[in-house]
């Protein structure tokens, strides 16, 4: 065989139309594979937007496991699904980049619809170890010795929980055939584990690691007792290694096996170190030094967050490409920089998100004020119930979707004791491209039940401040500000009145027809659904109840005094709003039917907002045909 010679007038990528056809180029070929597909993720991500800065981590890393591995046979379980492209690459779907994100293409995270290679859709974070240990468990109970099970962890993904709990797990059984990849670029969005690289550096792959033990333990025993949590994660699973980061036990007995660090942008490091893990035979651990970014001076620049996840930009720059545009999240975090400066006690808390949440802004003018948990949604509020009961007030900012993760710990540690913190939701309703998980439709439903809690939903940039403002003046429970992504509305939709509480945004008139109830960003729909419905004879009074739960007492009233009722929700229609009113109707005996406009409850696919409302019928005209269609309905003279 001739000795491969890359020629830079002949790609490899367009001849990869699957996993055999990568698998069959000689390792000679790789280095130049690699840099194609960083040129290809630059230029087609720039179109679409996406997770650039952990994609083009873990080229090298990506290109290795698939070297080593056969998958599908072989699982590779990716956490946090956004590092995830170059395997889309490597699977045969490069051709389908163009449309990454967009409706009916390319998912911005694995999807078994588009491949058998895909297994985990779930893109939350610290999961994996856990899928991981299920399927190598399953394989070796099935008698299946051949298959292996690869968990890609990191992207600070270990500063979760669930990490540690299913690493106590696969110790305990040293017969499973997973390897667990360390993706350890120091980072998650912003930097969450420091100084893990300063301590490593002076260790290097050892191929004679598993054969010598006595050689490892020397080797530790020179290693200084320093360094961050998965330092200790790796290096304290040794009999006898100390661990400063849980009880001495919990880890003295964990056979776990240890290769690396490796270079994560050396093929040949990164191979090697594999190799060594699947000849194994038990569970161990490879720990990947990588540099989130790498080889584009635009994302490796970019000192927040190594541009973890962009809009469309210019790909000489790194630049945004899109129009400017006042979004919810700035003014959010101008609101909560403006009431610390006026309330001492208001602290801030986020989970590996400053940038993201917009909290960022009060970290910088005040950093002894916020507290950056990692991603441990669980640990934030708990902690957040700590601080609240030494008199502060703490400021949860999260995105929606990760907010279900901390139910438990809202209800019983905070709302239980009656404790005022006020949880800022990001991302909430429908959020688009990324996904069925990370839509926030299901805050509204979930944490109504809470006893206690009060939801705000503004619907523009002066409601925003006003009910942040009246949601820190609680001081005996929860309370939580619901409100979307996207750009604010330019215009504030003026209430013409308020009643109890609610604003009144079109008013109908003496005997209206048809009260509509708009929450949140949805109050806009509303009042453009008004118009389309009153050109069909009816009157139409349309409010903004502003809080959401629980649902204020006058809009029973309110019912009462029209004919039809209808509430439109961009949360699920199931313990939302409208179920929520529709009850409240029933216990006071007010007879009025009412139309819930909301998002059924199942896994709707990516696109752009406008594109999933048209899917879920809750564009503007579908809103007004559905009531217009009850109204005609309505008894005459009623």
């Amino acid at each position: 065989m001739s000795r491969f010679e890359p020629d830079r007038n002949e790609p490899l990528l367009p001849s990869l139309s699957s996993l055999a056809e990568y698998k069959r180029l000689p390792d000679e070929a790789l280095p130049q594979l690699a840099e194609e597909i960083r040129d290809f993720l630059v230029t087609k991500v720039a179109q679409t937007g996406g997770h650039i800065g952990p994609n083009l981590g873990v080229v090298e890393l990506t290109m290795a496991i698939h070297r080593v591995f056969d998958s599908p046979i072989d699982k590779v379980v990716f956490d946090t699904g956004h590092q995830s492209y170059v395997h889309k690459i490597l699977t045969g779907r490069a051709p389908d980049f163009d449309q990454l994100r967009q409706r009916d293409g390319l998912a911005g995270y694995p999807s078994q619809a588009e491949s058998p290679h895909d297994l985990v859709e779930n893109s939350h974070a610290s999961t994996s170890l856990s899928y991981a240990d299920g399927l190598a468990k399953a394989f070796a109970l099935k008698g299946e010795r051949n298959r292996h099970v690869v968990a890609v962890v990191g992207d600070g993904a270990l500063t979760g929980g669930m990490c540690w709990e299913a690493l106590n797990n696969i110790a305990a059984q040293d017969d499973l055939q997973l390897i667990i990849v360390v993706n350890d670029n120091g980072r998650s969005y912003a930097p969450t584990i420091g100084g893990l690289a300063k301590h490593l550096t002076a260790m290097r792959l050892n191929p004679s690691y598993e054969r010598s033990l006595d050689t490892i333990k020397e080797t530790l025993g020179k290693t200084p007792y320093v360094g961050g949590p998965i330092y200790e994660v790796l290096h304290a699973m040794k009999r006898g290694v100390k661990d400063a980061l849980a009880p001495q036990g919990l880890f003295e007995d964990l056979g776990l096996k240890y290769v690396g660090p490796a270079d994560g942008h050396n093929l040949d490091d990164l191979t090697e170190a594999l190799w060594q893990a699947k000849k194994f035979g038990g569970p161990v651990i490879v720990h990947a030094i990588t540099q989130k970014g790498n080889g584009w001076d635009p994302a490796v620049s970019n000192e927040s967050d190594q541009m973890h996840q962009s809009a469309s930009y210019d790909p000489a720059t790194g630049q945004a490409t899109g129009p400017k545009q006042r979004k919810w999240t700035k003014v959010f975090s101008e609101a909560l920089v403006a009431e610390a400066e006026e309330r001492q006690e208001l602290v801030g808390i986020t989970a590996a998100m400053a940038g993201p949440t917009g909290i960022e802004a009060l970290q910088k003018v005040h950093p002894d004020r916020v507290f950056d948990v990692g991603i441990a949604e669980q640990h934030a509020v708990t902690s957040a119930a700590g601080l609240a009961m030494a008199g502060l007030h703490p400021v949860v900012a999260i995105y929606s979707t990760f907010m279900n993760r901390a139910f438990d710990q809202t209800l019983l540690d905070v709302a239980m004791h009656g404790l005022p913190v006020t949880f800022a939701l990001d991302r909430s309703g429908i959020t688009g491209p990324d996904g069925p998980s990370h839509y926030g439709i299901w805050d509204m439903s979930i944490f109504r039940v809470i006893p206690g809690m009060q939801i705000a939903a503004p619907r523009d940039e002066s409601t925003m401040r006003q009910l942040f403002s009246e949601a820190l003046d609680i001081d005996d429970g929860p309370s939580m500000v619901r409100f979307p992504t996207g750009a604010v509305p330019a215009e504030d939709l003026v209430a013409v009145s308020t009643r109890e509480g609610v604003d009144i945004l079109r008013d109908g008139g003496a005997n209206a027809d048809i009260l509509l109830v708009g929450a949140g960003i949805m109050a806009h729909s509303a009042m453009a659904a008004a118009e389309r419905i009153s050109s069909r004879g009816f009157t139409v009074t349309v409010v903004d109840p502003r809080w959401v739960a629980p649902v204020p007492a006058v809009l029973t009233q309110m019912a009462s005094e029209h004919r039809l009722v209808a509430t439109i929700e961009d949360g699920i229609r199931s313990g939302g709003l409208g179920d929520a009113l529709a009850r409240e109707l029933r216990d006071a005996q007010v007879n009025v039917p009412l139309v819930d406009n909301g998002v059924e409850s199942g896994w709707h696919p990516h696109g752009t907002r406008q594109q999933l409302l048209e899917d879920l019928g809750l564009t503007v005209e579908a809103i007004a045909e559905r009531i217009t269609e009850a109204a005609l309905k309505l008894p005459s003279g009623q």
